[in-house]
């Protein structure tokens, strides 16, 4: 008799093997691991989000940049541009991700930007991962 094979990846078989580490470091002993593939994609769309160019080693051009355009001047092509080239550069890193919107709003009078970027992972439910600068 033929069975349905769950919607998962094959790295999330063993409930008890790490997969990598979860960003932001907020755990007592510095690092928590993340078990889910799911749970490794959001801290590595986090980590990509918060590199600037040549940052990475011997991976220079990693990373969004975002802080070197947070000091230019804010407009609303700015912002358009911006959201276009987050949308490239995570659908070409990471291909089992599909962005589905990103929303940047700059908060002018507390020097703050949000980015809420809302994707899903191989056709999975959507996720959001909000993220203050």
């Amino acid at each position: 008799m033929a069975y349905r094979i769950p919607n998962k990846n094959p790295i999330d078989v063993g409930s008890r093997v790490a997969i990598g580490v979860s960003i932001p470091f907020s755990a007592p002993q510095a690092f928590s691991s993340t078990y889910t593939t799911q749970d490794q994609i959001k801290s590595n769309i986090i980590n990509y989000v918060l590199t600037n160019n040549n940052e990475r080693v011997f991976n220079p051009n990693f990373g969004a940049n975002l802080r070197a355009q947070l000091f230019e001047n804010v407009t609303p092509i700015s912002v358009s541009n911006l959201e276009n080239n987050l949308i490239r550069d995570i659908n070409t890193l990471f291909p089992n991700v599909r962005v589905l919107s990103i929303n940047i709003q700059p908060l002018y009078d507390e020097n703050i930007v949000n980015i809420s970027i809302t994707y899903s992972i191989l056709n999975n439910t959507p996720e959001t991962i909000n993220i203050s600068i």
